[in-house]
């Protein structure tokens, strides 16, 4: 490799760019100008987009790595900075999202000495750690490529989660002789035990009602598990970040609404790529006598979850060595495609019930192509969608995952869009939610991301005021919320702002929104308390 005298921001930008980062979300302050230069010089082969708040820059990256299944990545300064992007952080690893986070930090000098220096925090590196996967300082402008390229390493290997670099302000302006390494070939998956293979492939071969659940560790394995579910006659159950993985218009493809429905007859479990949510939080009983095996690149995985078989190996890799090992086709059971079909036609009957979030539901899905994005919130909407809104393929649905991050829903729409320009990405939010990110709409003008934005508009944080009637004797506090226009809030910002008040003027408006090819608001206005609880769908009721 050629030696240059570079800059630390150089150096940085110089292994973003070996790793195929073509953009990065950022808000400059005084500790990150010379990285931010640096930013400026690279400039088209790498686009920055600036934030109006570090949460949101974090979010946007998580979007993009969502989007795309290529790391995100956000810059901030030290601190505050930090500390505003860790929510953001925090749900890549929930999500097992690789998101790489450069964060500023005060001068080498000062760190350590508590004199109160501009954004200082005690340990930022400790912090750093905590909600990310890997975490390390860079030095010198000399140490940056090689630190890059292992951060790329650590977030792209086993499960992928989020990697953070901190570097003090005066390394990035600092010159000296750089020699970029290659970039690091990923720690290799393992292999999956043939003997662990062989024994699930007997119990799926003696199997008469398997199931298959999947998350979003087999994003990459569609075809694959689609296979596998076609080989065993399994339905494929997915959790929020799975969803897509097998098409739900396939007749294999269920959603955990209707998986529930025909669970109490399981009697083995395939659970591939997912910490299988369901089972011990969501729906909390098991059949007797299930069996379960499971495939995660994570081997800590293993030992969180009692498991007949555990198989360590990529999603994608386990289901093919599972595939070769059956054969041929498990045990044949000749009512069972009729069966599943009228378990998904009676589910699809039953969630009807939850209005009017199925109606709305359903108009975005006629509107929205096949490889438009989904984004959805913590909200009435958002529930209802895990079960209400049909997915087609990976990536086409994003979700916060397990964190549940009020706020996240808005910003990371900007970043799946800042990924696929070309492609429809609609954003889907409460208003308590959106206004946790709403001053994003400046970036979303300001850089073409033309996302439309969907605020049902509760005037509440809808699912909270429920709990607290239902549970505390009708006792409402702090969940009834006083709103903007939020059709005038989005037009002070440049944003065609919209309003719809039935599914059927949403669906009208959505398509010329979409076809408008600029960012849109459309508020839908829905009277407090009127939705119906998405919840029996998402924790039923056994035995």
């Amino acid at each position: 490799m050629t030696t240059e005298r570079l800059t630390g921001g150089d150096a940085i930008v110089r292994g973003l760019l070996d790793h195929g980062v073509d953009t990065v979300f950022a808000l400059p302050g005084v500790q990150t100008y010379g990285l931010m230069d640096a930013f400026k010089r690279a400039e088209p082969a790498l686009r920055t987009i600036g934030a109006r708040h570090e949460q949101g820059a974090g979010y946007m990256a998580f979007g993009y790595a969502k989007a795309s299944g290529r790391p995100g990545v956000c810059s901030v300064v030290p601190g505050p900075g930090l500390l505003n992007a860790s929510a953001a952080l925090l749900t890549a690893w929930g999500a097992s999202t690789p998101v790489l986070c450069l964060a500023g930090q005060i001068d080498t000098a000062s760190i350590g000495k508590e004199r109160l220096a501009l954004h200082e925090m005690q340990d930022q590196l400790l912090v750093m750690r905590q909600v990310c996967k890997w975490a390390e300082r860079i030095g010198r402008p000399a140490a940056a490529p090689a630190l890059v390229a292992e951060a790329f390493r650590q977030m792209t290997s086993g499960r992928p989660r989020p990697a953070g670099l901190e570097i003090p302000w005066e390394v990035f302006t600092e010159r000296e002789p750089v020699t970029p390494p290659p970039p690091l070939e990923p720690i290799a998956a393992p292999e999956p035990d043939p003997d662990l293979i062989e024994a699930a492939a007997k119990l799926l071969r003696a199997a008469r009602t398997p199931m298959i659940f999947v998350g979003g560790g087999a994003l990459q394995a569609s075809a694959e598990i689609t296979a596998l579910a076609e080989a065993v006659q399994a339905p494929a159950v997915p959790w929020r970040s799975g969803r897509g993985i097998v098409d739900e218009r396939h007749p294999l493809g269920f959603t955990c609404a209707s998986g529930a429905r025909v669970w109490p007859g399981c009697d083995v479990a395939l659970v591939i790529g997912t910490r299988f949510e369901l089972l011990d939080m969501r729906w909390r009983w098991r059949p007797p006598g299930v069996k379960l095996i499971r495939i995660d690149i994570d081997p800590a995985e293993m030992g969180r979850l009692a498991v007949d078989i555990g198989i360590v190996a990529d999603s994608a890799t386990g289901a093919r060595a599972l595939l070769q090992a059956l054969g041929r086709e498990g045990a044949t059971v000749d009512d069972r495609a009729k069966r599943l079909a009228e378990a998904k036609a009676a589910t699809a009957r039953d969630i009807q019930a939850i209005q009017p979030q199925l109606a709305y539901l359903g108009a975005i899905r006629d509107v929205l192509p096949e490889d438009g994005i989904f984004v959805d919130e913590i909200s009435q909407m958002g529930f209802a969608s895990w079960y209400g809104f049909p997915v087609y393929a990976p990536r086409t649905s994003i979700s916060a995952g397990s964190q549940g991050t009020l706020g996240s829903g808005f910003p990371s729409a900007l970043g799946a869009k800042a990924a696929f320009p070309e492609r429809a990405v609609v954003s889907v939010t409460g208003d308590g939610g959106f206004l946790f990110a709403a001053a994003e709409l400046a970036t979303a003008v300001q850089y073409g991301l033309n996302v439309v934005t969907l605020v049902f508009n509760n005037k509440a944080y809808g699912n909270v005021r429920r709990d607290q009637i239902e549970g505390f004797e009708g006792r409402v506090i702090g969940s009834d919320l006083v709103n903007p226009d939020f059709v005038k809030f989005a037009e002070s910002f440049g944003v065609e702002g919209r309003r719809a008040t039935t599914p059927d003027e949403l669906r009208r408006t959505l398509e010329k929104a979409l076809a408008a090819d600029a960012p849109v608001l459309i508020e839908v206005p829905v009277p407090t308390g009127s939705e119906a609880s998405p919840w029996r769908f998402l924790t039923p009721t056994f035995g």
